[in-house]
């Protein structure tokens, strides 16, 4: 069994999601402070920090965290060497850290990680290939089209789902963290949208009806002795006139939340049943959270998230917690798994 010493906790990057995943690095260490800190620069360096200046660095979610620490490697691929022996704790967010690609990277160099490998990864990544795996599986999911181009054919499709729907979403086909997201409920906002949208460079987009009905987000974890175990729901509401956006995610701007969500039996074991149903068929490893609406019709699902956040404010802590389990015995978990 692998101690917690032996680990390395990996944070930073230059994905839209770098400062959540510096919070989720402060939340980590402050539970397992024996184990080693590397921070992934935007340009690429790799710096063995300490606890002391991470713990030291302020409003982690608004400010970028500047290591005063010496660089270890120009890039990740020539810090793994350093890693030999050791599990990767992967505390990073958003494209680099979830799309498979540094999964990828630390299978081919026989590297020990925390989390779901690299096929899954990019699987789960594409929102759009989620949903069709999904249906297959008996999911509900809404309608929806992809936005590639921008164009004027595109433009028509988009306001054709509008115009029948009153309101619908944009977000990015591959990011996380509400960032780049759009909610359209008037062709002002539609225009406004279709020109800021290629702007963000995130890429194609994903178009859905906005549906009504209460935000739930469940966690699944997987024991040493091979279970896979849903967490209990969080709740999100949303203060009217806002949205679930960053501010609202990680500010606490115009939401509330809610662990345990105030579902009654059949409502939470729906969700959950929806939860560990799309991390077995998209094959994910370790843990997982997933986010979908729960309507009148039972849920439907939104997204599903392989390395989801594990800052203080976010769910997994929140949903372990009632579990009766703390960060430092998940982790141990965790990396007894890798």
């Amino acid at each position: 069994m692998k101690k917690l010493d032996d680990c390395i906790i990996l944070l930073g990057g230059s994905s839209e999601e770098r400062l959540v995943s510096v919070a989720s690095g402060q939340n980590i260490s402050r539970q397992i402070p024996e184990a080693k800190l590397w921070f992934l620069a935007k340009t690429g360096e790799v710096h063995a920090i300490t606890n002391e200046e991470l713990a030291a660095h302020a409003d982690a979610f608004m400010q970028e965290f500047k290591p005063t620490s010496k660089v270890l490697a120009k890039t990740l691929t020539e810090a793994l060497p350093f890693a030999k022996k050791q599990v990767i704790i992967v505390a990073l967010h958003g494209t680099e850290g979830e799309d498979g690609t540094l999964q990828k990277l630390f299978e081919d160099n026989k590297i020990a990680f925390t989390g779901t490998g690299s096929k899954a990864s990019t699987t789960a990544f594409n929102k759009y290939e989620t949903k069709k795996i999904a249906k297959k599986n008996g999911i509900q999911v809404v309608e929806d089209m992809i936005v590639h181009r921008f164009d004027l054919v595109e433009k028509s499709k988009v306001t054709g789902l509008f115009e029948k729907t009153n309101k619908i979403v944009m977000k990015p086909l591959a990011n996380g963290s509400s960032v780049g997201l759009f909610i359209i409920d008037s062709a002002e906002a539609l225009d406004s949208a279709w020109k800021k949208a290629p702007a963000n460079k995130f890429g194609s987009y994903l178009v859905e009806p906005f549906i009504v009905g209460r935000e739930i987000t469940v966690g699944v974890r997987e024991t040493r002795e091979g279970e896979k175990l849903p967490l209990p729901c969080s709740e999100v509401r949303v203060i009217e006139g806002r949205n679930f956006d960053y501010a609202g995610k990680y500010l606490g701007k115009g939401v509330e939340e809610l662990t345990p969500a105030p579902l009654t039996d059949e409502q939470a074991k729906a969700c959950q049943d929806v939860a560990l149903k799309i991390h077995n068929a998209i094959g994910c490893h370790g843990y997982s959270r997933t986010d979908m609406i729960l309507t009148e019709n039972g849920p439907v699902l939104m997204e599903i998230n392989t390395l989801p956040g594990l800052s203080k404010a976010s769910f997994i802590p929140q949903q372990l917690t009632v579990a009766g389990m703390n960060l430092r015995d998940f982790f141990q978990e965790q990396i007894n798994l890798s």
